[in-house]
């Protein structure tokens, strides 16, 4: 007892000398673990006035316990000067000697005044189950003995106010950082959370003595079960929340900007995938049309099969596609062409109906970058399209037609092109619109065909080869060269000499393609290995082969 009422008493001043001269002390370069340079300080060197080496060592052990250590010593005597200048920074604000003391509940007075007798009653029961029936007593209390314990603490809680605002006077720099805290704007709930608020109030009139489980296990149940256009009302008052939400949230940012919050962090979401679905269908969205002709076939048959286990479902959708002739599938994809083609125009009216941030939410959702105010489209050919030109809905202006006459006719195809474009629907379809897997199948199927097969497309490229060739644009200067020759003849001959020279060009144009491709037919096929089938990845991507 004397030794310890000998003990000095330190004062801040004198802590702060002690850290003063230990950083002193402490090597320049100071790079090694603060407990190396610990045991390396010469604790003699450090001793000031009336305290010795090993009271300043002492000392400083009882300081670096209440500050973290995972740095060198240079940086934790920085930390602990700012710990000895301020001890109750953050949550240990109510360690502080002259924090006042919260007041105790109603129930709380109620289960520490009663808890000692019910625990000499029952001694076999554990602390949870003493607590389950003083709850249970508590609830049973007619009001007037609850009375008692609700004046109390009234009392109280009007004394701890004055107290906490006589300690915000004593203390302003203590609360700075709490105060900062408190004026963040408070987060905007989700839909779920704000109609939970809402019927946990009506559940507890109808069940005063309901508990948080039943309270929780009752309306949990429940909004899995909501109606759409109840639910729809949650989540436009959430979105309401969430826009006022992000305006407070900006302008506290520019009065804080030391508080280091992103603007992530601000436009995070508060609806879910499905909820946002929702939300987007009752503003009139449309829905997005099939990606090729067989998913479209796959989705209307599959409405008709609910019945039937969904792996069964995609088996069946795939036996039946196979029936199909290539006219019946071909029709398939045409309604699939069209459906996307009605879905670029009612996107673009649902565009222009809603709000410029609505519509840049939406098109980064879908990475539509030709989805612009006043034209847009989702099909791969229309953001080409779009990428370069404004899109007017309804027709094209007169310029736009005057510059399609002006155009070069379109090359004409090889056999093996006109081919490809009859069946790259199917292709794309069963390479879940791969282009590179498909024109590589494509090319394999092509060069393994009979030549009897090659002739009907054969044909139709010496077609595609006339058309080209007796074009406009193209035959401008065999025109010239036949005026020519028709002002030195008679109109007889002139109209004879004409058609010989038609008939030579087209016999010698179906030779060169005959030719063209007999050469490409003997060209050793591709190396296909043996017994190997090719890849077929599943449905409703793409049809079956």
């Amino acid at each position: 007892m004397d030794s310890s009422a000998k003990e000095p008493v330190w004062e801040q001043d004198d802590l702060l000398k002690l850290l003063d001269a230990m950083k002193v002390n402490l090597p320049e370069k100071d790079l090694a673990k603060y407990k190396t340079s610990e045991s390396h300080l010469d604790w003699e060197k450090v001793a000031f006035n009336s305290y010795s080496g090993e009271m300043c060592k002492q000392k400083w052990h009882e300081v670096s316990r209440e500050i973290r250590k995972f740095r060198t010593l240079t940086e934790l005597i920085v930390d602990a000067q700012d710990y000895v200048k301020n001890p109750y920074k953050g949550k240990k604000l109510k360690k502080h000697p002259d924090f006042p003391k919260k007041p105790l509940t109603p129930y709380f007075r109620f289960f520490m005044e009663k808890r000692a007798k019910y625990a000499k009653l029952h001694p076999e029961m554990s602390n949870l189950d003493l607590t389950k029936i003083l709850s249970k007593k508590y609830k049973e209390l007619p009001e007037r003995k609850k009375d008692k314990y609700v004046k109390d603490f009234l009392r109280e809680k009007e004394t701890f106010m004055l107290s906490m605002m006589k300690f915000k006077q004593d203390h302003p720099d203590l609360l700075e950082n709490v105060n900062k805290k408190s004026n963040v704007p408070e987060k905007p709930k989700t839909p779920q959370q704000l109609w939970y608020s809402h019927e946990k109030k009506a559940f507890l009139k109808a069940h005063p003595d309901a508990t948080t489980k039943d309270i929780k296990d009752s309306l949990g149940k429940q909004w899995p079960q909501l109606a759409d256009k109840k639910r729809i009302k949650w989540i436009t008052k959430s979105l309401e929340q969430k826009k006022l939400y992000e305006k407070k949230m900006r302008e506290f940012v520019q009065q804080h900007p030391e508080m280091n919050i992103t603007e992530e962090n601000i436009v995070k979401s508060t609806l879910t995938k499905a909820e946002r679905q929702l939300k987007d269908k009752f503003d009139g969205r449309p829905d997005k049309p099939p990606s090729n002709g067989y998913s479209m076939f796959c989705a209307e048959l599959m409405s008709s099969m609910k019945d039937v286990p969904s792996t069964e479902r995609m088996v069946m959708c795939s036996q039946r596609w196979k029936l199909l002739t290539q006219s019946e599938k071909d029709v398939f994809q045409k309604r699939c062409e069209q459906k996307k083609k009605d879905y670029e125009i009612e996107m673009n009216r649902y565009l222009l109906s809603i709000s410029e941030e609505e519509q840049q939410r939406i098109l980064s959702e879908q990475k539509m970058g030709s989805f612009k105010r006043g034209g847009g489209g989702v099909s791969p050919a229309s953001k080409k399209k779009n990428s370069k030109a404004k899109v007017s809905l309804p027709v094209k202006s007169e310029k736009q037609s005057k510059d399609d006459k002006g155009k070069l006719p379109e090359t004409p195809k090889t056999a093996q092109d006109i081919w490809q474009q009859s069946v790259i629907g199917d292709y794309l379809a069963r390479f879940k619109n791969d282009r590179a897997k498909a024109q590589k199948a494509m090319e394999a199927t092509w060069n393994t065909m009979e030549k009897k097969e090659k002739i009907m497309w054969i044909k139709k490229a010496a077609e595609d080869q006339k058309r080209y060739e007796v074009s406009p644009d193209k035959s401008k200067h065999f025109v010239a060269l036949s005026s020519k020759v028709a002002d030195h003849m008679s109109t007889a001959c002139g109209f004879v000499f004409l058609f010989l020279i038609s008939c030579v060009e087209d016999f010698m144009l179906f030779f060169c393609l005959v030719q063209r491709e007999l050469i490409e037919m003997r060209s050793p096929a591709p190396v296909i290995t043996p017994g190997k089938k090719m890849k077929f990845d599943g449905e409703p991507k793409k049809p079956p082969s």
